[in-house]
This record gives C-alpha cells, structure tokens and sequence, in this order.
C-alpha cells in the first residue's frame, strides 16, 4: 500500500520538487474585495506583489475548504493509498483544522488519513513536507512517514527577516511580534513560525539582517542542519547573494530557492529573506 503526501500552497516548494514528490496540493485563496482567487491560480507573483505596494486595503486569505480536501483525498483512498497530509501553521490559518475535519467524514477512512500540524510555514514546511515524501519513497508506512515528518519538524530552525511589521499588523498576523509595535527605532525585524510569528530580534539596518542569515546557516551547518533553503518575496538579487553564501558554508546546493507567494505575501510584504534547515538525512 503507498503513502501519499499531501500538503497545501503554502511551502512554496518549486514545481519540480512538487512534482517529484509526487505531492498533491490543496490551494488556498486570495480575495480583492469579491474577487476570489486560488493561489495555486496566480503565476505572475511580480504583479501581485505591485499591486500589494500601493494597495489602500490588503487582501485577505482564506484556507481551502472540507470539500477541497475531500476531492483529494477521496480519490486516493479509492486507489487504496493511506494519506500523510502536511499543513501550515495551525496558529496562523485554519488550513489544518480543516484537513482535519475533512478527514473526520471519510468514515472507515478516516483512520487512513494522518493529518499533521507543520507548526511552521513557507521553507519550514516545504523541508517536512519534502522529508514525508523521502520516507514515503522508501516504502515505509503512514504512520513511519508521518513520524519521519514529526522528527524532521523537530530539528527544523528558520528565521526570516521583513522590512516592516505593518503587513502583519494590518492583516492580523502579528503574533508575538506585537510588543515591537510603536517602537521609534527603524527596525529590521527577524522572525521565525512556532506555531504562530515569533520574534527573534530586531536589528538596525538591513545590511545586519542578511548577515544574521548567514549567521543561522552557519549555526545549522555546525548542528548538521545541511538540508538548508533561501525563500524570499521580491527581493531576487539579496536572495541569491545568500545562496551563494550557503554553498560556501555547506558546500553543497540548496534543497529549495524559491519565491514565497501570495497568501503568506499579503501578510508579510515585500522584501522578506528567510533561510532555514534540517539534516539532510531526513529527505533521503
């Protein structure tokens, strides 16, 4: 009996990871006022993220719906395959809650369903969801493969850098971060996901925050974290430099370097940096 990863648009993964994987997504939605739109529907980030800049109300997200995630799960218990399905942070979306409650009207299925909280988003849980798939390949069961996801989840750090909390405070999403609001410095907060944004700390300019990138990749190199990723929102060429910084220290490739879209962008804005580990033995 196979296993079958799935996850929702969240990750960010590259399409060839995905594909790869054989990783079945579940979008979730973008809304302009009534205009609603699947993520996984919008291919050109560089436009969406202009109109984001000057845009007087933000977008708001939505997570897919129990029906989203019966249409994919259905059809592969059908085709007798047990499901480890993956998702962003139960803090930040209701994504998980509503894998979960899909997976509760499947009947005699529902055992077959292992729904997982990544209590992460973006790079962070590409990285778990990319460890389910590796554990899945081998042949191991749902339950090995959900517990390969648990363990790589438990070894993951990532830290992301943002020009400004303003997209998190106008949308909602601050988190722990709220206690930096109002402060007269101009800061370059740096911030990770444990289970909702926690704050990590606040630096001076963004010249400092690209190296307290590198100074994490450096940190999960020395801890054996060579599993690494570089995710970023508009910001290419910074993104890139940390990259090449990366392959100094580990020597090796990126796992993923992708761009991070639109529904975690609309609450985060442009400008964002983030990099990230685990130890690459869990995605063998």
């Amino acid at each position: 009996m196979a296993v079958a990863i799935v996850s929702d648009t969240c990750h960010y993964l590259p399409r060839k990871l995905v594909d790869n994987g054989a990783i079945r997504q579940v979008s979730l939605y973008v809304h302009w006022g009534e205009d609603t739109e699947r993520e996984s529907d919008i291919a050109d980030y560089g436009s969406f993220y202009q109109r984001l800049r000057s845009a007087s109300e933000l977008p708001t997200t939505s997570q897919p719906s129990i029906g989203d995630f019966l249409s994919v799960y259905e059809p592969l218990l059908e085709q007798g395959d047990d499901i480890v399905s993956i998702h962003l942070a139960g803090g930040m979306s209701g994504t998980v809650r509503a894998a979960e409650q899909a997976r509760d009207q499947l009947g005699p299925g529902a055992r077959r369903v292992h729904v997982i909280d990544s209590e992460t988003a973006c790079g962070g849980q590409g990285l778990v969801v990319l460890a389910a798939a590796a554990a899945a390949r081998t042949g191991a069961d749902a339950e090995a493969v959900a517990d390969r996801a648990r363990r790589a989840r438990a070894e993951l750090r990532m830290w992301f850098a943002i020009d400004t909390l303003e997209f998190l405070r106008r949308g909602g999403r601050i988190g722990g971060a709220q206690a930096w609001l109002g402060s007269t410095l101009k800061i370059k907060p740096i911030l990770t996901v444990e289970s909702q944004i926690t704050p990590i700390e606040r630096v001076r300019t963004s010249k400092r925050a690209f190296e307290r990138m590198v100074d994490l990749l450096r940190a999960r190199a020395d801890e054996g974290a060579d599993g690494w990723m570089v995710q970023h929102i508009q910001a290419p060429t910074e993104a890139a430099e940390l990259v090449s910084r990366g392959k100094e220290i580990f020597g090796c490739e990126p796992v993923t370097f992708s761009e991070i879209g639109p529904v975690i962008g609309a609450h985060v804005g442009p400008g964002l940096l983030g990099v990230g580990g685990i130890p690459s033995s869990y995605l063998q």
